[in-house]
């Protein structure tokens, strides 16, 4: 599997027989997005910067919403969660995603404003990679998504949203959350690559250069 990081919560993720796109963004963003390909495309909720589905190329098969989907190879589970702590008076829904491509599992928390129950916990089960927000702002903060982190446990940690030199939006930067999780230092890279033998032993976080 091959994750590439496409800017803000967008990830292009090719597995052996399909590429999947979360959250593509519109243009006034700042970071540029080109014309990608791609088999299915997630969106997490209906807000410009994580749903500019026509951004994309191949035809895809849009998935916007909780429920299971099923399509091709990969399987996805869409969860039910809020954009805020207020359960969803101040900014929505929004939907968390869990996708099994090939034999990982990597969870996209799209714009997740709050703590995970027990059940959504529950229902996420074994994560693989978790694609995590970490800018605060409008979505978690960077202690909470260390706390949740700790909570999941995954082999693999992407953080995303969050302020680069080309966001022309505020948001807090990537250092914070590599200060909470202990981090001390971690180059970017283009894109990461991985099979279910190549996952670290314990979390590990990497950061992508979009």
């Amino acid at each position: 599997m091959d994750i590439s990081w496409l800017g803000h919560s967008c990830f292009r993720i090719r597995g052996d027989q399909t590429t999947v796109i979360t959250d593509p963004y519109s243009p006034g963003l700042g970071y540029s997005l080109g014309k990608p390909n791609a088999r299915i495309v997630t969106v997490s909720h209906q807000h410009p910067g994580h749903s500019y589905v026509q951004g994309i190329s191949g035809e895809p098969r849009l998935v916007t919403g909780p429920g299971e989907y099923e399509i091709g190879s990969v399987l996805i589970i869409g969860i039910a969660t809020f954009h805020d702590g207020e359960k969803g008076s101040n900014r929505g829904k929004n939907t968390v995603y869990l996708m099994e491509v090939g034999e990982i599992s990597v969870c996209h928390l799209g714009d997740l404003g709050h703590m995970l129950t027990a059940e959504q916990m529950e229902e996420l089960g074994n994560v693989d990679i978790l694609l995590i927000p970490v800018g605060g702002v409008s979505t978690i903060n960077a202690p909470i998504a260390a706390e949740i982190v700790r909570q999941l446990e995954p082999k693999v940690v992407i953080p995303m949203h969050y302020q680069t030199e080309v966001l022309n939006r505020e948001l807090e930067p990537v250092e914070r959350f590599l200060k909470e999780t202990g981090v001390e230092q971690v180059t970017p890279q283009p894109k990461l690559s991985l099979t279910r033998s190549s996952l670290p032993a314990s979390t590990q976080v990497f950061l992508l250069n979009y």
